[in-house]
């Protein structure tokens, strides 16, 4: 069968290198198959299935420096892997049956105890025998925290296969954001970042294994891995297997173009979370690993690590290459210029430059200042209609009235600028229902946002004070005390510092302590944010696509105000419910269409006058070549795709929600409630965008930063924030 594309040149910037000891892995992992019933009889592989295939080639490619034992217990880690994703398809996929497959996956993390020494329930077929034997294999020698993150990972691969099993039921192409989230937990490589950690003795120090370098590292590898395996696969997942969840088809279909077209998207993208894999493991391990203040063998342990997840893709590249699961004609020999030189047929010097260099160049290249006239905007056909709290003025009075007694309107801001704004505008259609008080206190929380938000590039962007804005944001953090809310008030000095210690005693004074502490986490987040914006500034880099749209949910501060809102409706709903899949794609699209949005209105604002780099238009721009209107369309397309995936989880995946937490009829109407709550937090934010004066094309040059010029910045790391660096051209 002739392929349906022709396989595009892969950026491999590391020579793949074969382990030693793969034929005893061929050897171990044989007789292993088929002592748990995987091949003869299994109605999934014969033997010649198995060496065909030759995972124990993958392991020695991804892994090349393991010993023998390990290699072995790692390629029995794949084996079953790949047995489980042939045998769900087979038992579920071709003959689609949700129940049997739910019960089916329902049994897979009794397998997995926490405590080793616990029993396990008997095995019923080959899947669950083979995870019961490598759990017990694994384990003993890692430590609880890795097998905490490793059964999470493994279950999130499991269960996520639903997520597949639905999209095909109705014949559903994702759109991209949503597929790259999801691929990334049923593709598995999350899981195979863990086994790295075990094959090359580098466990993950657990004081950085959640910390955004250490998860970027796992996520930009995870999204390589499978946009290149979705490269590969094409031909035997879309045109044989009839799967929707392949990358070239997803862009394929997004993008309206041809497959070949859709390939080299593809590739462009795997190249670009390659690049951003650089960029972190070179820009911010090193500061995270200081930061912690790791041991030297901590420090070695991430090292080896980050090297571990190198060696993982040049092998996976070099496996797909040979493997005769995957369409590869030709490639071997197109790519390779080492012919006969052991480990390099993933090596050429060439492929380094051409369309990945040109990429690179672009991300870096970005002329600020360029005058792009009033910005573009296309029809939002937002479905939810618009109810504004009847306590709007009286909002916007008081909370004015606030930024004046903090501070806010004596340095960036003076009291017309924030008049303009309106930001009680915002929280009136965010909140309709609220009484004044509530509503008073949501226009404050959006105020001090917007103010950081204008702050922080302002004061530390421009100048690029790293190590002050580190300071101030340390400084931040500690006015938010999770034991004692009013704890820290005093000693606020700035007007940032003030109007943040009085917030946070109004707000989570009364909470509970966990929701306190996921308050504290979610402001954390979005500081952090502020941090990494900053960083890319610093490197006058434009983000990657993928790392942009994550990280924009944060600096937008929908993680913050969503969460607000969710905290009034959590009576009558179950532990847990927020944390599902299903809910966090809800919310996700839901973000990633307010945060477009804001994109589109403050094009002008950003990238003519400010001079910024972070901004949804220009990030698209620079990844595809294309020009400002092109990249504005594109822009519309994502976030009627979200917005279509929004309706889709709640026509479609809310039902199926509902009943796998078995909520009443109360729990169900609360649930109901918060669902519309986001509808009305969706057409608030569009209704603020039309009525605010903010980023029109006579708003633009006015307001943030007039006063400043007077005055000048105050509070701790504002030192450096000399006037000649803040009003350059």
């Amino acid at each position: 069968m002739a392929q349906p594309f022709v396989l595009p040149d892969f950026y491999v910037p590391y020579p793949a290198r074969l382990n030693p000891h793969v034929e005893a892995a061929r050897t171990h992992t044989r007789e292993w198959a088929r002592e748990m019933g995987m091949l003869e009889g299994s109605g999934i592989w014969e033997e010649h299935d198995l060496d065909s295939h030759d995972y124990a080639l993958l392991c020695s490619y991804t892994h090349p420096d393991c010993d023998a034992e390990a290699l072995s217990l790692v390629t029995d880690w794949y084996t079953w892997v790949f047995f489980f994703d042939d045998h769900f398809l087979e038992v579920f996929k071709r003959t689609p049956d949700r129940p049997g497959s739910k019960a089916y996956l329902d049994r897979l993390p009794l397998f997995m105890p926490k405590d080793p020494s616990s029993p396990v329930p008997e095995p019923a077929n080959p899947v669950e025998a083979g995870l019961a034997d490598l759990w017990r294999r694994t384990v003993p020698s890692m430590s609880a925290a890795w097998r905490e993150r490793f059964a999470t990972a493994t279950e999130a691969l499991l269960y996520e296969s639903l997520w597949e099993l639905d999209n095909i039921d109705e014949g559903r192409i994702a759109n991209p954001v949503e597929y790259i989230e999801m691929r990334r937990k049923v593709g598995g490589a999350p899981w195979s970042a863990g086994l790295v950690e075990y094959a090359a003795g580098a466990e993950v120090p657990e004081e950085v294994a959640h910390s955004r370098p250490l998860l970027v590292l796992r996520d930009t590898f995870s999204d390589a891995v499978h946009l290149r395996n979705d490269l590969f696969s094409y031909q035997r997942e879309v045109e044989d297997e009839g799967e929707n969840s392949n990358g070239v088809l997803v862009l394929e279909k997004f993008l309206g173009c041809t497959t070949q077209e859709a390939a080299e998207a593809v590739n462009d993208l795997l190249t670009s979370r390659l690049h951003q894999f650089e960029n972190t493991a070179l820009t911010e391990v090193p500061g995270l690993c200081l930061e912690k203040r790791l041991t030297p063998a901590q420090c070695a342990a991430v090292a080896a690590y980050t090297k571990g997840l190198q060696d993982w893709q040049s092998g996976g590249h070099e496996w797909h290459l040979r493997s005769s699961r995957y369409m590869n004609e030709g490639l071997s020999s197109r790519t390779s210029r080492f012919e006969g030189v052991l480990g390099t047929s993933a090596l050429d010097i060439a492929t380094l430059f051409g369309r990945p260099a040109a990429a690179r160049l672009r991300a870096l290249a970005h002329v600020p200042h360029q005058r792009v006239g009033a910005s573009l905007l296309p029809d939002f056909d937002l479905p939810f209609p618009l109810t504004l709290n009847p306590h709007h003025l009286e909002a916007k009075r008081r909370s004015e009235d606030w930024a004046d007694r903090m501070g806010l309107l004596d340095d960036i801001w003076d009291r017309p600028t924030m008049e303009g704004f309106d930001l009680a505008l915002c929280s009136a259609g965010l909140d309709p229902d609220a009484t004044v008080e509530e509503l008073e206190l949501s226009a404050e929380w959006l105020t001090w946002g917007t103010y950081g938000d204008d702050y922080y590039p302002l004061v530390f962007g421009r100048p690029r004070n790293l190590i002050g804005a580190k300071e101030y944001t340390e400084r931040l953090k500690s006015l938010m005390s999770v034991t004692d809310p009013d704890e820290a008030r005093a000693s606020a000095v700035s007007p940032m510092e003030r109007s943040l210690a009085d917030l946070w005693t109004r707000t989570a004074g009364p909470m509970s302590p966990d929701a306190r502490a996921r308050l504290r986490g979610t402001m954390d987040g979005m500081l952090d944010s502020w941090m990494w914006e900053l960083h890319n500034e610093a490197q006058h880099r434009v983000p990657d696509p993928v790392d942009y749209i994550e990280m924009r949910r944060l600096t937008f501060g929908s993680d913050m105000t969503m969460l607000l809102s969710r905290l009034r409706r959590t009576d009558g709903l179950p532990p847990g419910i927020f944390d599902s899949g299903t809910v966090r794609a809800l919310e996700n699209s839901a973000a990633d269409y307010a945060a477009l949005l804001n994109d589109l209105f403050s094009y002008q604002k950003e990238v003519e006058v400010a001079g910024e780099v972070h901004n949804g238009v220009l990030v698209l721009q620079k990844f595809f070549d294309c020009d400002y209107p092109t990249a504005v369309s594109m822009v519309d397309d994502l976030m009627r795709g979200r917005l279509r995936q929004f309706e889709h989880l709640k026509r479609h995946e809310l039902p199926l929600l509902y009943e796998d937490f078995a909520l009443d009829a109360r729990g169900r109407a609360a649930f109901g409630a918060y669902v519309r709550g986001l509808e009305d937090w969706l057409a608030g934010i569009l209704n603020w965008h039309r009525g605010a004066r903010r980023y029109g094309p006579d708003d633009v040059r006015r307001g943030s930063g007039t006063s400043l010029a007077r005055r000048g910045p105050t509070g701790i790391g504002t030192s450096a924030a000399r006037l000649t660096a803040l009003f350059a051209p």
